[in-house]
């Protein structure tokens, strides 16, 4: 009897799982995670090189690097102060990489022309949204598919500010983390650029000029 009694549950708790109109564990989505870089608007940074430490204490090297994504718009507001309401950068998928425990970020504030480098520690809180992002579907629109990929952002900004967001299953961009770098002792390139940085834009320059470099407001 005691049997027929597990055998009735377990097709029970089946049947409600099918029956979730927001479970999203059979949509299509990537195996990887996304790792992206974000700057306040005309703070212009060059990541020189990341790495991620995932939680099962494996270390990729090599996980990104270049340009960050910013909302530069020339309308005469200080557009710098704070971050963009819209957090959003190219996605490069860490590939082989589980969930992130720490990520360590080096990176050049070029409108300071300094160095800056740091790992920071992921929460459990990013963790499980970012994989209830891609597994369940969002309240809003539940006839579309969950998110194809969960993404991480790394905003990166003058005083060596780094403020993680993760995406949620809203594709609401989320605040999970936030920490100071130290400077790089070896400065630019690890000493290799005999003390040269990634060039300023002329529109950053004219920005600065006009206002400064808002400290901070990050």
């Amino acid at each position: 009897m005691r049997s027929i009694f597990i055998l009735l549950g377990a097709f029970l708790v089946a049947g409600c799982q099918a029956a979730d109109p927001l479970s999203g564990e059979n949509d299509p989505k990537d195996q990887w995670w996304s790792l992206s870089f974000v700057e306040p608007a005309y703070m212009k940074v060059w990541v020189e090189g990341s790495a991620v430490e995932d939680i099962n204490g494996r270390l990729f090297n090599r996980t990104g690097g270049g340009t960050a994504g910013s909302h530069d718009s020339e309308d005469d507001t200080e557009a710098a102060r704070g971050w963009s309401k819209n957090i959003s950068s190219g996605i490069r998928g860490v590939v082989g990489a589980d969930l992130p425990k720490r990520i360590f970020v080096r990176w050049q504030s070029v409108v300071e022309s300094k160095t800056y480098r740091a790992w920071v520690d992921i929460p459990e809180e990013a963790r499980q949204i970012m994989h209830a992002s891609v597994n369940e579907r969002c309240p809003a629109t539940p006839n579309e598919p969950a998110n194809y990929i969960t993404m991480v952002y790394l905003g990166l900004a003058p005083g060596g500010i780094v403020q993680v967001w993760v995406t949620d299953k809203c594709l609401k961009s989320v605040k999970v983390a936030r920490a100071q770098a130290e400077i790089e002792p070896l400065g630019p390139h690890l000493g290799k650029s005999g003390g040269h940085y990634y060039p300023l834009s002329e529109a950053s320059k004219r920005y600065v000029e006009k206002y400064g470099i808002p400290y901070g407001s990050w």
